[in-house]
């Protein structure tokens, strides 16, 4: 007979003060890594020959990156970095050598955004939501 898990509660709501505010990439080189990171404008606030963090220059976020011998295979997992002009940043990071998927693009889902990966081949996003993000036309009504 198969065992059905129970269905999960709203219990995480009468927990408020959860926030995602850290995580943590796959690197296969944590000096290249780091360069790469701290060129993108990103300050380093923890560093180890395996670990290495950073402080996002807007709020209280950080992100890191470990060592590991190899990467997973394709994941389809995307970080996002909100930025106010992503043509501007594009073009400031382009100057300074990186290499993009492609140029900005207003997406259907209304976040203008640029694609780049970093030396592990983790997909990073530069993107413009602004209100979108939290409060796009289609946002579910509470309840």
């Amino acid at each position: 007979m198969l065992a059905v898990a129970p269905r999960p509660s709203n219990a995480w709501r009468e927990c408020p003060n959860m926030n995602l505010n850290q995580i943590t990439l796959p690197s296969l080189d944590i000096v290249t890594s780091t360069a790469f990171y701290r060129a993108m404008g990103f300050t380093q606030i923890v560093g180890a020959p395996h670990y290495a963090r950073f402080e996002c220059p807007d709020g209280d976020s950080t992100f890191s990156v470990h060592l590991v011998s190899q990467v997973p295979g394709e994941t389809n997992v995307v970080v996002y970095f909100e930025v106010e002009d992503v043509d501007a940043r594009v073009h400031e990071l382009k100057a300074k050598g990186f290499e993009f998927l492609g140029p900005p693009s207003d997406e259907s889902w209304l976040w203008r955004e640029a694609r780049l990966k970093d030396p592990s081949g983790n997909i990073l996003c530069l993107y413009r939501a602004g209100k979108n993000r939290k409060n796009p036309p289609w946002r579910l009504a509470a309840g």
